[in-house]
């Protein structure tokens, strides 16, 4: 569980990736507002969040089932706003800020 805020809380980053989002599409590039770590919002894994549409998605995306994004299955994971939508990215995502 991170103690810590994560170093973009509060900011906007570009991500670089060639994952896609299945509603929003290629996130390569895109501008989103950091939240914070998931688990640092919330008190619990990504994982456990049950029913959340931001997590299923993120866990749809980590899997094979849709593409094979090599997403890390791991908590490092933050909870971002890009075009009005909640989205969860992991770290690795992250650009800069």
């Amino acid at each position: 569980m991170h103690k810590e805020p994560h170093i973009f809380a509060g900011k906007r980053v570009i991500l670089h990736t060639s994952n896609v989002h299945p509603q929003l599409g290629s996130l390569d590039g895109s501008f989103v507002t950091v939240e914070d770590w998931w688990d640092k919002l919330t008190g619990h894994s990504w994982m456990f969040s049950d029913g959340n549409p931001a997590c299923l998605i993120y866990a749809l995306r980590s899997t094979s089932m849709y593409g094979g994004q090599n997403l890390p299955v791991d908590d490092d994971v933050v909870y971002t706003k890009f075009k009005g939508l909640g989205v969860l990215i992991h770290n690795s995502e992250i650009l800069s800020g």
